[in-house]
């Protein structure tokens, strides 16, 4: 069955309001899971450790009774990693060691500067001391996950990595647990759903309660995050995985859907839009996603994704292309053009850039170094990749000098008494000098 997917042009008079079909996709979570979510986080929170386990016998088909069954120790985690087979244990490290070199270029340093009249004022970076690291059990089971996640952290220092993973049927996945320990993961417990995020936000007996929780899961565990947000920081809530690929017609059709093809088998609502200024080049693309799409093992799951949200739109010029990329804001942007360096102080929005023909997304998501928790659903307009900044704090550094504190201190007053608040300015003119 031959797949039929939207196409339109940017010449068209209705292409704003084509766009805004295209784009819309409500993330909203219904009031059944709204419901369920506040229920669980509530329980966990007055109940802790009793609760995660009844929550997690029920919906991982569990038969455990204390959490000391739902923690993995070290000696696992490092077994998993011995006991792959030497490739893959090989592309994990690998893998790990880049990720690993690309973050520590984050790093951030203290800093701080002294004014003329010996006033220092600067900023302290602290790494937060406990975050929390969310994996997708099951079938969505992806060690690359631990890696984009725990990596980051570790390399900011934080103090203690507390990864939570559910295991339906109480089935470990080896590679998981390996890119735990090459990713310096502290603690795992084997637990999933909205109860894992309680259980990381609030702290239970045996579940540390941590400052921060990110990762990726199911609208139960999006809904949760959202929820505790305020008791803990979180990295995003996160929608379908988006990719947006520029091509100026030279690249090999097969490839390009082939790179539509890698995100649209994440799920059904994940988007795939190829933009081209050669109107032939989509006829081609279209003809190979046709002839490609049987040979896939997820083809009824591309289908769906790019037959419901996906899109090929000819644009009439290389300035309205690049005015649909800003529009979108994509998740992953494939610039498959013969000179990407040339696009991008055109660029505005967008969460990672893939420059050139041979740079296909699925590098960045597995091994090329740069994180693949990326914003999502056109949340690049403000918002960043996943970083060691994410995990990192600043604090402001203020020391005054006698002089200083006597200068600063007329300013302070004046504005202070303008707000009618005496008390900030005289605390302010009792160091003024004389």
């Amino acid at each position: 069955m031959t797949l039929s997917i939207r196409r339109f042009s940017s010449a068209q008079a209705d292409f704003s309001s084509q766009m805004d079909a295209l784009l819309s996709w409500d993330s909203v979570s219904d009031t059944g899971v709204q419901q369920a979510v506040t229920d669980i986080v509530n329980n966990v929170r007055s109940r802790g450790d009793a609760a995660v386990i009844e929550y997690t016998n029920k919906f991982d088909r569990m038969d455990v009774t204390s959490m000391a069954d739902l923690e993995l120790s070290q000696q696992q985690l490092q077994d998993a990693l011995d006991g792959l087979p030497e490739t893959q244990r090989t592309a994990l490290l690998a893998a790990a060691e880049r990720v690993r070199s690309y973050h520590k270029h984050q790093q951030q340093d203290s800093w701080r500067y002294t004014e003329a009249d010996g006033t220092v004022l600067g900023q302290k970076i602290t790494p937060m001391d406990r975050v929390g690291i969310y994996v997708p059990g099951g079938k969505a089971a992806y060690p690359s996950s631990v890696l984009m996640n725990a990596i980051p952290a570790h390399v900011a220092d934080v103090q203690e990595i507390i990864m939570v993973v559910p295991t339906p049927g109480g089935e470990l996945n080896q590679l998981v647990l390996a890119a735990a320990a090459a990713a310096g993961v502290s603690r795992v417990f084997t637990i999933g759903g909205a109860q894992a995020v309680a259980a990381l936000a609030y702290g239970t007996e045996t579940v540390p309660g941590v400052d921060k929780i990110v990762g990726p899961g199911n609208i139960y565990v999006a809904t949760a995050k959202r929820m505790v947000f305020g008791q803990v920081g979180i990295d995003m809530i996160a929608g379908p995985s988006e990719i947006l690929v520029v091509c100026d017609g030279k690249t090999n059709p097969d490839w390009i859907a082939m790179d539509l093809f890698s995100q649209a088998e994440h799920d059904e609502d994940a988007q795939s839009i190829l933009v081209s200024t050669d109107a032939d080049f989509l006829d081609q693309v279209e003809a190979s996603i046709n002839t490609l799409l049987p040979t896939m093992e997820r083809a009824e799951i591309i289908r769906t994704s790019l037959a419901e949200r996906g899109a090929l739109i000819h644009a009439r010029s290389d300035d309205d292309a690049v005015a649909i990329i800003n529009r979108i804001a994509p998740e992953h942007l494939e610039l498959s053009v013969a000179d990407p360096e040339a696009w991008l102080p055109s660029i505005r929005h967008a969460g990672a850039i893939f420059m050139g023909r041979y740079t296909a997304e699925a590098l960045g998501d597995y091994c090329a170094g740069p994180n693949h928790v990326l914003p999502t659903s056109g949340t690049a307009r403000f918002s960043s990749p996943l970083g060691v900044y994410d995990f990192q704090k600043r604090s402001s550094l203020i020391m005054c000098s006698a002089d200083g504190a006597s200068e600063l201190g007329k300013v302070a007053s004046t504005l202070a008494r303008g707000e009618f608040l005496t008390a900030h300015a005289r605390s302010a003119e009792y160091r003024i000098k004389d």
